[in-house]
């Protein structure tokens, strides 16, 4: 009796999970620091790459210049840079164009943390598909070969690690 009890609640959360996944991503509207507006819905069928960095994060400082040359050769997938640590706005954007950052960059205000959520962990990068679903969610450096097989899907990978 028990264990019938424990497989149809195993199978329920399995159904559950199974339909969560299934769900469109968190929609987002942010504003970059040009003042032009980035909202998921507004992307519907291209991919989108959102990249979260910080300025003192080496590896954040590595990977953006090839974000950047991905972005220059696929400009139909969408690129937007997220800086989290947005106190010197100034700061922050001439240290984006130092580093080669010439995609649109989004500083990492309250209002941003709360539609894509707190980082864990530097950089980190957030991929949707044409549909709106989170296809990738990972932190760690990316180069430009990873973002290409990703977003043209010859590369499957879990969404989240």
């Amino acid at each position: 009796m028990k264990t019938n009890l424990l497989l149809r609640l195993s199978r329920s959360v399995v159904t559950a999970l199974t339909l969560l996944a299934a769900l469109p991503a968190a929609a987002f509207d942010l504003v970059d620091t040009q003042g032009q507006r980035h909202r998921l819905a507004d992307y519907q069928g291209r991919w989108v790459v959102i990249n979260f960095w910080a300025t003192w994060c080496v590896p954040c400082i590595q990977e953006i210049p090839e974000i950047a040359a991905f972005q220059k050769e696929h400009p139909r997938v969408v690129v937007i840079g997220i800086a989290v640590d947005a106190e010197n706005e100034a700061k922050v954007k001439q240290f984006a164009k130092k580093t080669g950052h010439d995609y649109p960059l989004v500083l990492g205000v309250e209002s941003v943390e709360k539609q894509l959520g707190e980082q864990r962990a530097l950089p980190t990068t957030r991929i949707y598909d044409p549909t709106g679903k989170v296809a990738y969610d990972r932190p760690g450096r990316i180069n430009k070969k990873s973002l290409e097989e990703l977003t043209t899907g010859t590369k499957p990978v879990p969404a989240k690690a």
